[in-house]
């Protein structure tokens, strides 16, 4: 079969920018369809900064996807010029037998990665704005950080475009199919037909409609980021002086936040971890409301009394989420032309670097050397 493409790519977000990139640099010929603008804010993959870091609470499995994370965010740095990702240092706070304290310290024991786990009074100490209660240990991570999403869609397509993809925005799928044979597929938008060898399939909030063939049970839940103006000024929150951070408390609920990076004037960016509302990315609601304002106020008031103040802007965004909260990275099951990207469940954009080497190679070989048993489809389905 002749095609004008090696590779197909719907969605151009979080993880197709990446992918197209890899596969723009080793020479393949790519076609990337958007359906919106590059980085867009009605996704996954906006306002201004995600988390970034190494002792992973979540399962140590995603340890060494990782650290290959870091390395080619590095990369990206070099070959752009651009400030991609920003180093420093993290907290993981909570009680001695939380989630988000033991798991992080497992991870970090069995990768032998390197932390420190301090009291209440240390961390008091380092970082005056926060409130610990006297039984709050927290692990801290020097290498944690965050990376800026927006930044790395558009640095990614650049790159990718120089090295020679074509890629089409405000173009929305509309099918696609895949051949018989095993090699070729065809996709159908709102303006043409194109065909290719191979397909990457990475979109999004969009995935239950992309991706329904799957048959995983893919939840898409409404989250907010706020940013607040410290009442004392901003000086203690800079970067330098503010590490990220994600605080569980006795409630199980996880609150995290950034350093003010300067991008929303003199404020500092908060969200909860979970604590979403199920929508879908039609009928999401973008308003923010004054009593979701005040709920994280509440949270602000008891682990950070300062940051508690005026409220300067908030975000609505999209988790897509499996039941498991563990991704979906693989091949198709049923068509192995076709590899795909979903479900990134509230945690993702950090591994966006390497997810789109990943993709890559599954397009390229069939394969990847990465250890991505975790995120197989297979796992959803029950014989």
């Amino acid at each position: 079969m002749t095609t004008q493409y090696d590779v197909i790519i719907v969605g151009l977000g979080s993880m197709g920018s990446t992918a197209a990139y890899q596969l723009a640099k080793k020479g393949q010929r790519v076609l990337g369809l958007e359906q919106f603008g590059p980085a867009h804010d009605l996704g996954s993959h906006h306002g201004g900064s995600r988390i970034i870091r190494q002792s992973y609470f979540e399962d140590p499995a995603y340890v060494p996807l990782l650290l290959r994370a870091y390395e080619l965010w590095d990369q990206i740095e070099r070959e752009s010029g651009e400030e991609v990702m920003t180093v420093t240092g993290g907290l993981m706070l909570g009680q001695p037998d939380s989630l988000t304290v033991t798991g992080s310290i497992n991870s970090a024991r069995q990768w032998n990665l390197n932390y420190e786990v301090l009291e209440a009074d240390e961390i008091r100490r380092r970082y005056p704005v926060f409130n610990p209660s006297p039984t709050t240990i927290a692990l801290y991570e020097e290498k944690a950080g965050f990376v800026r999403p927006e930044r790395s869609v558009y640095t990614h397509l650049s790159q990718a475009e120089k090295h020679g993809a074509e890629l089409r925005f405000f173009e929305s799928v509309q099918s696609w199919e895949a051949h018989p044979s095993g090699e070729g597929v065809r996709v159908v938008t709102n303006t043409g037909t194109y065909e290719a060898g191979k397909m990457i399939i990475s979109p999004g909030a969009w995935a239950p409609q992309l991706l329904e063939d799957l048959g995983i049970n893919l939840q898409v839940e409404r989250h907010i980021q706020m940013f607040f103006e410290p009442t004392g000024g901003i000086e203690p929150y800079r970067i330098g002086k503010q590490p990220i951070y994600i605080w569980e408390g006795d409630d199980n609920v996880q609150l995290y936040g950034f350093p003010s990076s300067g991008l929303r004037g003199e404020g500092a960016k908060v969200a909860f971890f979970r604590k979403g509302k199920p929508c879908t990315p039609e009928n999401i609601d973008r308003n923010i409301y004054d009593y979701e304002v005040e709920l994280i106020r509440e949270y602000l008031a008891k682990f950070i009394p300062s940051l508690s103040g005026r409220f300067l802007q908030g975000k609505t965004c999209l988790y897509t989420n499996t039941p498991d909260e563990h991704f979906v990275i693989s091949t198709h099951p049923n068509h192995p032309q076709v590899a795909v990207a979903a479900g990134f469940s509230g945690h993702g954009f950090k591994f966006a670097s390497v997810v789109g080497e990943i993709l890559a190679d599954l397009v390229i070989d069939g394969k990847t050397n990465h250890p991505i048993d975790l995120f197989s489809p297979k796992r959803f389905v029950h014989i």
